[in-house]
């Protein structure tokens, strides 16, 4: 009987702690990107933002980094030129890579990529399967929160 008990109580503490960790954020990015703009009026965006899917052609262009394993990624980011603004969103393969690939995100990202004008505000994050490069201006701390406070 005792062992019986012990066993029942040994696998409690186990379903318990498996069901501590950080899940993954559902849906496709396009519909988490737009959530990531969620308060944020049209007129406060840059103009002509867009979202581009990236593949690995442009994926190190747009993410700083190159040699990780994702499943999907999308920027978002001003069709002009001059605007300093840019958001990247990743799945990963594996969630366990998040910490290393925001590492060498926040370590390679150059918030002076486009030349003449400079984002004032970089942001790497992750949350389970999703990393976020988020560099832009005013609208940064919102698009951070908004990615912090997705479920």
């Amino acid at each position: 009987m005792k062992k019986v008990f012990y066993l029942l109580c040994t696998l409690t503490i186990c379903f318990m702690l498996t069901g501590c960790g950080e899940k993954n954020i559902e849906g496709s990015l396009t519909e988490i990107m737009d959530k990531l703009y969620d308060g944020i009026k049209e007129e406060e965006l840059p103009m002509m933002v867009d979202n581009i899917e990236l593949n690995d052609e442009n994926f190190e262009y747009y993410a700083f980094v190159k040699d990780v394993k994702y499943k999907e990624a999308i920027a978002s980011e001003s069709m002009t030129g001059a605007t300093a603004h840019s958001v990247v969103l990743i799945r990963l393969e594996d969630a366990k890579d998040a910490k290393d690939v925001v590492a060498d995100i926040e370590k390679n990202a150059d918030p002076r990529k486009w030349i003449c004008v400079e984002a004032e505000n970089k942001y790497v994050l992750s949350k389970g399967d999703l990393v976020v490069l988020i560099m832009t201006n005013d609208l940064a701390p919102k698009i951070k929160e908004n990615f912090e406070n997705l479920k």
